[in-house]
């Protein structure tokens, strides 16, 4: 199983509207490096997700529930179903990752820009253990 992070500015669709829907297409992502990642997704695998812009923290985690086929909206890109799992017992900040030094390589400080990226088990298993899990 790959583990992965996934952003979404809460104002858009946050963790409470997953949790309503019980599952969405996670679409609209039109960056290459990204789209590399979402083709790459296999069902079962489990993403963080991150509320961007706003709050900028991880809020809870997801699962892929199906494979990876074309974004309904351009064909040339890519989207993915997931679900949720389990919301985090409490919110790890974008500011708690940056102060640890472990997290130099992760993905989310190098290249912040980036909407979907994957995840080490050691930066999983860090930052649940940063929520309280």
């Amino acid at each position: 199983m790959a583990r992965w992070l996934m952003k979404s500015e809460p104002e858009s669709y946050s963790w409470d509207d997953l949790v309503r829907d019980g599952g969405t297409e996670w679409d609209g992502v039109r960056n290459n490096a990204a789209r590399l990642h979402l083709r790459a997704m296999k069902p079962g695998d489990e993403a963080l997700l991150y509320h961007s812009m706003s709050d900028k923290a991880v809020i809870g985690i997801m699962r892929v529930a199906g494979p990876p086929h074309p974004d309904a909206k351009d064909e040339a890109w890519v989207a993915v179903p997931v679900e949720p799992v389990r919301k985090l017992e409490r919110p790890v900040t974008l500011a708690e990752i940056k102060a640890d030094a472990s997290f130099k390589e992760f993905p989310l400080v190098r290249m912040s820009r980036l909407s979907v990226m994957p995840v080490t088990d050691a930066e999983w298993t860090r930052i649940e253990k940063k929520a309280g899990g």
